[in-house]
């Protein structure tokens, strides 16, 4: 009986304003949104309940936005690119592993990148762009998505970026903080993207 109820569920339509489910859960939202959002799973379940029951009462009803990230500044070159790759999770695994490299030039400390081995980053950072064809405009500030810090510790991974004692070492800091970033934005996150009417 319940191999029955698993192929059941397995077979559920796909609600309608999914875009895609894997590796990150983007949606369409029903209101008018001007910048991606990033919000909780649990908040995203939360506002889907609300919409459901809405659309069951004939599109009558009020509705409130729970809390969420506008994804603004340098943090929106960084969505569109994992927007634009969603179907091919290596390359959004990739991306997100340059965008960590960047970071670490903008907001890490490490004495290493006060030398002339600095260079060799901004090397590598000038390849990877050209290679998986991303690129970030304007000044710079967050580039990094939010992961509130009960699912990620920002801390540790300041002071591991602080530790490495070589750039091979660093390359395999952010490389790991990275991917584990991203497992944690594919497992709690939901991301509505930009929709204005008119």
């Amino acid at each position: 009986m319940g191999k029955i109820i698993s192929l059941q569920n397995k077979f559920q339509k796909t609600p309608d304003n999914v875009i895609s489910l894997k590796p990150w859960e983007f949606r369409k939202p029903t209101w008018e949104a001007p910048h991606f959002i990033q919000m909780l799973r649990t908040q995203s379940l939360k506002l889907e309940c609300q919409r459901h029951d809405i659309r069951k009462k004939g599109g009558k009803g009020t509705w409130h936005l729970p809390s969420h990230f506008p994804l603004k500044g340098s943090m929106v070159y960084t969505i569109r690119a994992m927007y634009a790759n969603r179907k091919n999770e290596n390359k959004m695994r990739d991306i997100y592993y340059l965008t960590g490299l960047l970071d670490c030039i903008i907001n890490q400390v490490n004495p290493i990148l006060r030398t002339s081995i600095l260079n060799a980053m901004y090397k590598k950072i000038s390849e990877m762009k050209e290679e998986l064809n991303v690129y970030w405009y304007g000044p710079f500030d967050q580039v990094l998505l939010p992961i509130e810090s009960q699912f990620y510790n920002e801390f540790e991974y300041r002071a591991s970026v602080q530790k490495a004692k070589t750039l091979k070492e660093l390359y395999q800091v952010i490389r790991n903080e990275t991917a584990l970033m991203f497992d944690m934005l594919s497992l709690r996150y939901v991301f509505y993207c930009p929709r204005v009417r008119g």
